[in-house]
């Protein structure tokens, strides 16, 4: 991380403390001292999180094939995102209404074409 050199570089090049690096950085005073003792490795590694599957997974596809049919009814005759959330809560959907607006909200701007954004199938 680029915070990791920052309060490496303000300890050995300018000769602050633990304590002045602490106030410059909003930084826990331990947090600081582990990173300096801590080996010179190069970028700390994390890993990603495996893909979940989440509430709107299930019946993403019965979504994407109201929309598609709604896309060819005049805009008037169209469902709301509540209908369309009110067909799937039926079918046994138990999350949010969000979740469906936004995932609606983005099929409709794209038209449908691929999947929505992997952050709304949550």
């Amino acid at each position: 991380m680029a915070m990791i050199g920052k309060v490496r570089r303000m300890f050995h090049r300018q000769n602050k403390s633990v304590r002045e690096i602490s106030r410059i950085t909003s930084l826990s005073r331990n947090t600081i001292s582990k990173w300096l003792e801590a080996p010179l490795e190069g970028e700390p590694k994390s890993r990603p999180r495996p893909p979940q599957a989440g509430k709107l997974t299930a019946y993403h596809k019965a979504l994407q094939q109201a929309l598609a049919t709604d896309a060819h009814r005049p805009k008037k005759e169209r469902r709301t995102a509540l209908a369309l959330f009110a067909e799937i809560q039926a079918a046994g959907y138990t999350g949010g209404y969000s979740r469906v607006t936004d995932s609606v909200r983005a099929w409709r701007q794209g038209e449908g074409q691929g999947p929505p954004p992997r952050h709304l199938c949550r």
